[in-house]
């Protein structure tokens, strides 16, 4: 038996700020990008597996899944 099955509605809490960040990330942007408020809730959404951090030297954001 799969978790989703056992758990049918499952939600991660999302403050204002953060959610406000994942309408910005339509399409991947540059982490530096950001400004350094903005980086720091993105780092608390890396945390929630809400998106993904790509590279090394310049990393790139993607939203790891949009709500419908």
């Amino acid at each position: 038996m799969k978790i989703n099955e056992l758990i049918k509605n499952f939600e991660i809490y999302v403050t204002n700020e953060e959610k406000e960040i994942l309408k910005k990330l339509d399409s991947a942007r540059s982490f530096l990008s950001f400004s350094e408020r903005e980086r720091f809730i993105i780092e608390g959404l890396i945390r929630k597996s809400l998106v993904i951090k790509v590279g090394h030297d310049n990393p790139y954001i993607i939203a790891n899944e949009k709500e419908e």
